[in-house]
């Protein structure tokens, strides 16, 4: 519940803020680069380093994979066909393709499925999501907020870009077994912690509620495809075609059902990828997924 009133609270600071003539509204550009250069290294940092690894965790883990590649197909084939441009593309990409499987996944999931159900979740969101952020998610970014089509110029910036350069270093330590001393995983953990806040902040201050938004139509495609078509592809998956029945799956369709990730929203807002839209995608996207997710719950009950 705590997690669900600080969603709102911060939201509405923002949106609030925006009013405040003296408050330099321009501060989520600082903002997002707090969220995109601080908080995302530190959570790699802390949370990589202690997954393990096994042919199990395959089911969880594929749900962002899948979402975010499926998410990538949808809307470039979209685009090409009605001549979208490319931020617009990588905008959806993003902000459609990733769900909020932390913040808002794990306490929904532990209150419908318990301790065993948050197990599932975590699987879902660090080996899962997270990951597919810190490299999918990075290089879509860097792609279609490129005006240039050098390659190595595009490969340049994703690697020196920090989070994939702290991803990599988090992936090196999770090969050699190593993590850091107690006192700095804390630290790590208090700072990667700030994601949410500082993310919402900045989302309320760029949220506009405009009637003749040229962005209204790109919103409903972007919110059916993460909130309806995400979990009835790893439904048509995971059960039709794989014939999967058990809480494990119950708990993977829920955690794709979820809102647009807040920090892949961030992410494209940053480089460019349409920052009205991304922030729209959250700001509408959070509020609608807790109708949408009574559905899918009422629908897995039957798995």
């Amino acid at each position: 519940m705590t997690n669900f009133i600080l969603i709102f609270v911060f939201l509405v600071l923002g949106i609030v803020l925006q009013h405040c003539k003296r408050f330099p509204v321009n501060i989520y550009k600082l903002l997002n680069k707090i969220v995109i250069y601080i908080c995302l290294p530190a959570l790699a940092l802390f949370y990589i380093p202690k997954i393990k690894w096994s042919t199990e965790l395959l089911f969880p883990i594929g749900v962002a994979w899948i979402g975010f590649i499926g998410a990538y197909l949808f809307f470039t084939l979209l685009g090409k066909k009605f001549g979208w441009s490319n931020k617009l593309i990588g905008c959806l990409i993003l902000t459609a393709g990733l769900g909020n499987t932390s913040f808002l996944g794990f306490p929904i999931i532990e209150a419908l499925y318990g301790e065993e159900g948050l197990k599932t979740a975590i699987l879902v969101d660090q080996p899962g999501s997270f990951v597919v952020l810190s490299t999918l998610g990075i290089l879509v970014a860097t792609m279609y907020s490129s005006s240039q089509s050098n390659g190595f110029d595009i490969l340049k910036k994703i690697l020196f870009f920090p989070p994939f350069i702290t991803f990599i270093i988090a992936c090196v330590m999770n090969n050699l077994g190593y993590d850091f001393i107690d006192t700095l995983q804390f630290g790590l953990q208090k700072v990667g912690s700030g994601v949410t806040p500082i993310a919402l902040l900045s989302v309320g201050l760029q949220l506009k509620f405009e009637r003749k938004s040229q962005h209204w139509r790109f919103l409903g495609l972007g919110l059916l495809y993460k909130l309806i078509l995400t979990p009835a592809l790893i439904y048509l998956l995971y059960v039709v075609l794989l014939q999967q029945h058990s809480k494990i799956i119950q708990v993977a369709i829920m955690e794709a059902a979820m809102a647009p990730m807040i920090t892949a929203c961030i992410l494209s807002a940053s480089h460019g990828l349409k920052p009205r839209l991304s922030s729209m995608m959250i700001g509408f996207g959070i509020p609608l997924s807790f109708v949408t997710l009574l559905f899918w719950y009422f629908l897995v009950q039957f798995i």
